[in-house]
């Protein structure tokens, strides 16, 4: 048999701590007594399992930490459990259940309880506290998708918040209390409005049979990850199918059919098995959302381009708020912010080393909009942690911005912003707006500046549009060189990975509205693109400057306009059509499956990860729990009286995850 390496060795792990009963406990009690108690019933679909070893366990607090055994039963006849603890003084401990049906055995059932601690002013779903659960293959599945990138030789665990995010997250997915579909998931703007529903209820089938005793060879080869053992039970299959979700599809899907117990299902195999939600806020207030950045407790910082309108016949203005979501997609409390000069922001935001949020207010608006733009479109705005607004109520005006859009911080707080309108960069040293200064290349060496991004030597590196290249300045603001060539061509977003390299969004074809461009000009060029244009594409520049001979193409790349690379250096790209989302190998060929090059997809090369779900994406971030989020800017087909889009969209555990705040390259927490 073709050894595979395991993607996630926690069931393994499992199942050492409960053959040799060496547990990890705390010194002051006994696993399995103690006044709190946890009660619920393993099921498969309403099949009760009796007989199975259920353990409680309270995850390792830091990367790396071994998970502490709690309390151990068994189930009755009626696959009922009773397990008496002590629970943790620590708000943020996460605890979940894990059953086996016999030690070792190929079933293996969890369900993540949560934490008890509060989210930023906001009570974190806290299942911990449910004192009847449910575990079954939803449970399983959920906890596998959610909790995909925390595990080691200990088991489940890893530091704040992205532990504690990932198990809210969970609760998306799946409800413990009753064993089925949670709320997020089962409503709109999710529920039948997009695929995510019945491709959860299929992984949780393609789980029941092999629990049924029936497909568990067949799930276990085929989930297996090249080069990794394969998995030992449902749980640990469900995990490397998280983490490899675009092998095996087909394979995978016709053991769904096996013993089909969760309704509605996928009528055929996808893509890919990803699970994506998508996020409305208080759903009335996203319109246009334009780029993201987390703070440190994974709090989704949002621009938005316009004034909420559900009809796109009504004409809007540019938007006064920033939108402030938790990791579960809900408003922080007090969220969205105003005031400090806001008017349609675009693709400028980041949170400085002090917590601090600017904006880069491009003046977006629809049309039919009375306002003139340009009285509104030369400004930053700046808020603190709280969301209080600190800057004037015209916004920070100095060292000549003009339609701001890419704004991103340093390490000493200094701001840097691409003034698309105004072929230059302008810096706020150490965040002081009073000692602006503009920095202005020669004349068409950088024309519509969109996006920029500082590496880890302090280097800032600047798109140009309408130059068809990339800017390289010193961590003064002199400019070092401009490279072209490469495959760049009308690029948009960049980001830096952690070897010094600069990815760059090769639209193709996409006009910036900024200069003498309009927002129907851009709607004009992308309107009739029905697949892949010859320039969209990915180029690596090097920290040098050089680039490679061609540029990295897959059918992924439809119309590239975001980027962001992940806690292993792999590449994420957002396109502004296709309904789809690419992964690319990086520099560190460690992180990617064995073989691959990079700027080779990961993801599937003909589609990427595609989600009917997304729309006319810009940004795509990733969060500290790995989950990939993308910002439906725009309707697919949009009207300019409001072509914005409304949604935030999630893909699950489908990434390494990045330390938050972003400053300089990614970071693993």
């Amino acid at each position: 048999m073709r050894r595979r390496r395991s993607l996630l060795p926690l069931a393994a792990t499992l199942l050492a701590l409960t053959v040799t009963t060496t547990w990890t406990a705390s010194a002051d009690h006994v696993p399995g007594t103690g006044p709190d108690v946890q009660q619920g019933v393993v099921r498969s679909g309403d099949t009760p399992i009796g007989a199975a070893e259920v353990t409680l366990y309270r995850a390792g607090d830091r990367p790396g930490a071994p998970a502490e055994a709690l309390a151990r039963g068994r189930t009755d006849g009626a696959g009922r459990f009773h397990l008496g603890y002590h629970r943790p003084a620590d708000p943020r401990a996460v605890l979940y259940l894990f059953a086996e049906r016999g030690r070792g055995g190929p079933v293996g059932l969890a369900a993540v309880l949560g934490s008890a601690r509060e989210h930023a002013g906001v009570a974190a779903v806290n299942a911990a506290r449910v004192d009847e659960v449910v575990v079954n293959e939803r449970t399983t599945v959920a906890a596998a998708y959610a909790l995909a990138r925390f595990a080691g030789p200990g088991g489940i665990s890893g530091g704040y918040p992205g532990l504690q995010n990932a198990a809210a997250i969970s609760h998306n997915l799946a409800d413990v209390a009753d064993g089925g579909v949670a709320r997020v998931l089962a409503t709109a703007p999710n529920g039948a409005e997009t695929s995510t529903l019945p491709a959860f209820n299929t992984l949780a089938d393609i789980l029941a049979g092999c629990v049924d005793g029936q497909t568990c060879a067949e799930l276990f080869r085929l989930a297996g990850q090249p080069g990794q053992p394969e998995p030992a039970n449902t749980f640990e299959a469900a995990v490397a199918i998280a983490h490899g979700p675009g092998e095996h599809v087909g394979e995978l899907f016709a053991l769904a059919a096996v013993r089909s117990l969760y309704r509605p299902a996928l009528p055929a195999a996808p893509d890919a098995w990803t699970l994506a939600l998508r996020y409305t806020g208080n759903g009335h207030e996203i319109n246009g959302p334009g780029n993201i950045a987390f703070d440190a407790d994974g709090n989704a910082w949002v621009t938005n381009n316009y004034q909420y309108a559900a009809d796109p016949r009504t004409s809007v203005c540019g938007s006064r708020s920033v939108l402030r979501l938790s990791p579960t997609g809900e408003d922080v409390p007090g969220a969205p912010y105003r005031g400090g000069g806001l008017y349609g922001a675009g693709y400028g935001i980041t949170l400085d080393p002090k917590g601090d949020v600017w904006v880069g207010n491009f003046g977006f608006q629809g049309s039919g909009c009375p306002l003139d733009p340009s009285r509104l479109y030369r400004s930053v705005s700046q808020f603190g942690p709280d969301g209080a607004a600190k800057s004037p109520a015209e916004g920070w005006r100095s060292g000549g911005i003009v339609q701001p859009q890419g704004t991103v911080s340093d390490r000493d707080g200094s701001i840097w912003i691409a003034d698309c309108g105004g072929r230059s960069v302008t810096v706020l040293p150490h965040g002081d707006p009073q000692a602006a200064r503009r920095i202005a290349p020669p004349d068409g060496a950088l024309v519509k500046p969109f996006d920029l991004v500082v590496d880890g030597n302090g280097q800032v590196w600047v798109t140009g549009n309408g130059s068809d290249s990339v800017l390289q300045l010193s961590p003064e603001g002199e400019p070092v060189r401009t490279v072209t060539g490469g495959g760049i061509r009308n690029p948009l977003g960049v980001a830096t990975d952690s070897r010094g390299n600069a990815w760059v969004a090769n639209s193709g074809v996409v006009p910036l509205p900024c200069e003498d461009g309009t927002p129907t000009g851009l709607a004009d060029a992308v309107r009739d693109v029905t697949q892949r244009v010859p320039g969209a594409s990915v180029t690596v520049v090097g920290p040098d400057g050089t680039t490679p001979d061609q540029p990295f193409v897959n059918d992924g790349l439809f119309l590239p306009w975001g980027i962001a690379v992940d806690g292993d250096d792999t590449v994420w790209v957002a396109n502004f059509g296709g309904h789809r989302v690419a992964r690319l190998c990086g520099t560190r060929l460690s992180a990617c499956p064995p073989g691959h090059r990079t700027g080779q997809p990961i993801s599937p090369p003909d589609t990427g990860y595609t989600f009917d779900g997304l729309s006319r994406n810009t940004a795509v971030q990733i969060d500290p729990s790995g989950n990939v989020w993308l910002a439906n800017n725009w309707q697919t087909v949009p009207l300019q009286t409001n072509p914005g889009g409304r949604e935030l969209v999630v893909f699950v555990g489908l990434a390494a995850p990045v330390c938050a705040p972003l400053i300089g390259p990614p970071q693993q927490p």
